[in-house]
């Protein structure tokens, strides 16, 4: 098993790689509850939905750690799912059945672009300066969460949208506490410290009641019937689904591509252009995952920036994929149990992440504006909107316009001018809101 994940290589053990994979799940258990609360406003059944959830994202993240050999979670991805739920069906109402056709030729459009090389080709073409600002743009956004999450943040009224909460409770109190503790640990190198800070932090909000505890440690799963294989694609290829069927595609385009650099850049993985070395294997494991997790009832499926948190705390290999993959699974029936640990115990993880994620800032050429503009709008569409793929593709349609202006055409690959075309498009197509 070690020469199969390569731990030497890796200088990684199984005890790294367990509490590793348990990060990684505890950061995104919240999923499993989340996405089906979202979807349910579609009209997907909560109880169906959840288990397309746990499902997609065991499959896929047991995909990504036996066949890509990353560390790296698959789940139904926040932004997309609300995207569904709120302007496909809400504003323009078309069937929950007619959107999940659209994630469905998504998937297969992810799968051939994949093998044919041509999603490596686009992302070997992205600068490293935008690259170094997709980390730094993913550690904001994971920060915000986090704070949301804690209550250390919250959302404000129409002129100051966000304002700080309420700090004489317990669960702010204790979520501020949590962040200290694991800066702390992680300062004091002490192993597995993300994941120790977790569980202190959320027996300490069992102890002062800011969180239930857990009603029942065990229960059935709900049959997936009612959405099982109910997508429709024919009427996902109709001309005037076209809007949402390219949206949805470049959304889960650049919220891949972005956050396997992103993300991998926290390690170091990426080399000297940075590019990850095989990109190709979890982005068609991203593919394959949307593709199953269409015909399963549930919205886009990709890697998760939340597996930044088991990086951190060790995890190295595919196998802290698989040991989440496997808890993903036991949730079908602990799930009671295991989405008992409140947000004020992950929360602090994602914004001490989040923290760790800005050192890539230290790259970007800020004295180059050509290189500078680019990047801080990057940064900033990410946090401001709520949504990496605004970042991600207001920094594609930025990055070439400049150098063109400037004289610096042959400064840009000719990948990034297909990013930008596609950028645009998806600016012109996208079914805004009224």
């Amino acid at each position: 098993m070690q020469g199969f994940f390569k731990f030497s290589e890796h200088g990684t053990t199984y005890s790294k790689e367990i509490i590793g994979g348990l990060t990684t799940f505890v950061t995104t258990a919240y999923i499993i509850i989340v996405n089906p609360a979202i979807l349910e406003a579609a009209g997907i059944p909560k109880g169906p939905s959840m288990v397309a959830t746990i499902l997609i994202a065991a499959v896929g993240t047991l995909l990504m750690g036996i066949y890509a050999k990353r560390p790296f979670a698959i789940a139904p991805y926040m932004g997309e799912n609300a995207f569904v739920a709120y302007t496909v069906c809400g504003v323009l109402h078309y069937s929950w059945q007619t959107a999940l056709g659209a994630i469905f030729i998504g998937g297969v459009l992810f799968t051939v672009l994949t093998i044919t090389g041509l999603r490596r080709f686009l992302a070997e073409s992205i600068p490293m300066g935008l690259k170094c600002s997709f980390s730094v743009g993913i550690g904001l956004f994971l920060t915000f969460i986090g704070l949301n999450e804690c209550g250390i943040v919250k959302l404000g009224v129409p002129g100051a949208p966000v304002a700080f909460g309420n700090i004489d409770s317990a669960k702010v109190l204790i979520a501020i506490f949590g962040i200290i503790l694991i800066a702390i640990l992680l300062i004091r190198k002490v192993p597995g410290g993300m994941f120790l800070g977790i569980i202190v932090t959320a027996l300490l909000a069992f102890i002062f009641r800011s969180a239930p505890l857990p009603n029942s440690l065990i229960s059935m799963p709900p049959s997936m019937g009612p959405i099982f294989l109910k997508l429709d694609i024919g009427g996902a290829l109709t001309w005037g689904f076209f809007s949402v069927v390219l949206t949805v595609f470049v959304m889960d385009f650049v919220d891949t591509m972005g956050t396997l650099i992103g993300v991998s850049s926290l390690v170091g993985w990426l080399d000297k252009d940075g590019n990850l070395p095989e990109i190709e294997k979890p982005m068609l494991v991203d593919a394959v995952s949307t593709i199953i997790g269409a015909l399963f009832g549930t919205t886009t499926a990709g890697t998760y920036i939340e597996s930044a948190a088991g990086i951190e705390a060790g995890a190295r290999t595919g196998f802290a994929s698989v040991v989440t993959g496997l808890l993903f699974l036991l949730a079908l029936f602990f799930a009671p149990f295991l989405t008992a640990i409140p947000p004020e115990a992950y929360g602090p993880a994602l914004v001490i992440v989040g923290f760790i994620m800005l050192r890539p800032v230290a790259e970007i050429k800020l004295s180059d504006y050509t290189e500078l503009f680019p990047a801080a709008v990057t940064i900033a569409f990410m946090s401001f909107t709520f949504n990496i793929g605004i970042g991600f593709t207001a920094g594609f349609i930025l990055y070439p316009l400049f150098k063109l202006i400037t004289g610096r055409a042959r400064e840009t690959k000719p990948g990034m001018y297909v990013l930008a075309i596609l950028s645009l498009l998806f600016y012109i197509f996208y079914p805004y809101s009224k």
